[in-house]
């Protein structure tokens, strides 16, 4: 029971975090820098693909039922049909690769900054994938360089240097994490 304890509280808090994260914006374009992928990340490389997937479904739940979880404090379901959905959707498929990588090969600084930089190139992928059909479909005319050059390149640095940090801290957090998992 205790574990269960510790699965449930340990989901509840990354997705908490999560939501702290997203709230840490600065509005660029129809996409914002936010602290998000860092928050991701974290929960895939501390909680496993497990708690660290699962903690992305709650935020994205509590999203979806109009809790203001998302970026600029908004929240509900047509925050997911709008531009910046798929990179929501690809939070999920970050947080399941980071943390099959934890589970697999542990919380060493470079196999973490791997993981995590794949993992944010698929969310990349959904989300401009998701960006371009969308304005497409809306009567606009927009080509994939165009897209990427909104959705992508201007956030690879600040996405690097969430990775770092990420890695870091999940290296520096996975062993007080796994003592405090044993004494549950």
């Amino acid at each position: 029971m205790r574990f269960k304890t510790y699965f449930l509280t340990q989901t509840a808090v990354f997705a908490a975090l999560i939501a702290v994260c997203a709230w840490i914006s600065i509005p660029v374009s129809a996409v914002s820098f936010t602290l998000q992928t860092f928050a991701v990340c974290l929960a895939g490389a501390l909680g496993g693909k497990k708690a660290g997937t699962l903690s992305v479904g709650v935020y994205i739940l509590l999203g979806l039922a109009g809790v203001p979880v998302f970026s600029g404090f908004r929240g509900g379901a047509a925050v997911l049909a709008g531009p910046t959905g798929g990179y929501i959707v690809g939070f999920l498929f970050t947080a399941l690769l980071v943390g099959a990588f934890a589970d697999r090969f542990g919380h060493r600084f470079w196999v973490s900054v791997l993981s995590m930089a794949l993992g944010v190139a698929v969310c990349y992928a959904f989300g401009t994938v998701w960006y371009y059909i969308l304005y497409n479909q809306g009567g606009g005319a927009v080509t994939w360089g165009g897209v990427l050059s909104v959705c992508v390149v201007p956030f690879l640095p600040f996405d690097a240097l969430k990775i770092v940090l990420a890695a870091a801290l999940a290296r520096a957090l996975a062993p007080r994490l796994k003592r405090l998992e044993k004494e549950a």
